[in-house]
């Protein structure tokens, strides 16, 4: 086997690890070997990670990572690659790029699927690349893959302020969706709109199945994007127009369900679901080619651009985690890691 390719490198790196499953506190820093890339992989100094629901979910021990992903959290990275596995041509040492990973995204150095990385264009800052793949992939996968949505379609996202609920409505906005969101308040409702959204339903104040069947003038959706399920699919279900498609991407509402089954049967429903982070490498570099072609044109030419919330030092990945649990955020929360700094601007 060939050595890896690339920059002379530290042997150790700081990392935001787990010392224990619980709430933020149990996020340390650590110091850990560099990780060295193996056939296909490529080593890449990190700028910026992403924060997300799924990093929760792990740190309180109830995702964990697949087998040979690393356990340090962190689905989604930007940076330059510093190495290169046996038989990558590309990304070349050096490029910007972001990537969806595996794990262990909140360290100095991250191992990554050349095949997983995007490259990060001109006039794209960083800290806004890393905000992109997780909730990227994530979408584009079960709203446009497996809800088969179509233009002119009209598309419910539960927590539209949300990291996967802004890109719902920017993407959605992009290609002919309307889209509808809830949030848990008015100036969330109001952010919604701002971002891409057509309307905006506050749940606390208003029954969202009653307003989704006012706004459809009782027609429906097309599609729900459902991140709580439990007694919530009963009631998206209602929502639904016939032959409507509900996709299931996490279960913050519990894990089970109760549903008429003859309703499914006679609307002619489809309920599907997916989770991103154990799917096969195959999978993540199709879909990831698949989004060079149909998406990442959008994001060359500025038209696509994440919502960014706001930025913590690696040090501080605690603090993130709190502030996501707080649930004031809209938008994407980012780790600055190995010197990163925002750019100016995307702290809002």
């Amino acid at each position: 086997m060939n050595s890896p390719v690339g920059e002379a490198r530290p042997q150790l790196m700081t990392a935001a690890g787990l010392a224990g499953f619980g709430g933020p506190e149990v996020l340390c820093v650590q110091e850990l070997p560099v990780p060295v890339p193996g056939p296909g992989e490529v080593l890449v100094k990190v700028a910026f990670a992403g924060v997300n629901g799924p990093d929760v979910a792990q740190r309180k021990g109830l995702y964990p990572p697949p087998p040979g992903a690393s356990p340090i959290p962190g689905l989604e990275i930007s940076g330059s690659v510093a190495a290169l596995g046996e038989g990558v041509t590309w990304p070349v040492p050096g490029a910007r790029i972001c990537a969806l990973v595996s794990g262990g995204g909140y360290a100095e150095y991250c191992l990554a699927r050349a095949e997983h990385c995007l490259p990060v264009p001109d006039g794209l800052p960083l800290d806004e690349a890393a905000a992109l793949p997780e909730t990227l992939f994530t979408v584009w996968h079960n709203v446009f893959q497996r809800g088969l949505v179509r233009d002119g379609e009209t598309l419910l996202v539960h927590g539209g302020t949300s990291g996967i609920g802004t890109m719902a409505c920017l993407l959605g906005k992009l290609f002919g969706l309307t889209v509808i969101v809830t949030c848990g308040s008015p100036e969330k409702c109001a952010a919604a709109l701002r971002i891409g959204a057509a309307h905006a339903i506050d749940y606390k104040a208003s029954d969202f199945v009653a307003e989704v069947e006012r706004i459809t003038d009782g027609r429906g959706v097309d599609v729900v994007l459902d991140m709580v399920s439990g007694d919530y699919v009963a009631r998206n279900l209602k929502c639904l127009a016939e032959a409507g498609r509900h996709v299931t991407i996490a279960v913050q509402g519990g894990a089970k369900a109760q549903i008429n089954m003859a309703v499914v049967m006679n609307r002619r429903y489809t309920l599907t679901g997916s989770t991103l982070r154990p799917r096969s490498a195959a999978f993540k570099a199709a879909l990831a080619a698949e989004l060079a072609q149909e998406v990442w044109p959008l994001v060359a030419s500025g038209e696509l651009r994440p919502v960014m919330d706001r930025t913590f030092p690696l040090a501080q990945a605690a603090a993130a985690h709190a502030h996501m649990a707080a649930g004031a955020h809209i938008g994407k929360i980012v780790l600055a890691v190995a010197g990163g700094r925002p750019e100016p601007g995307s702290e809002r």
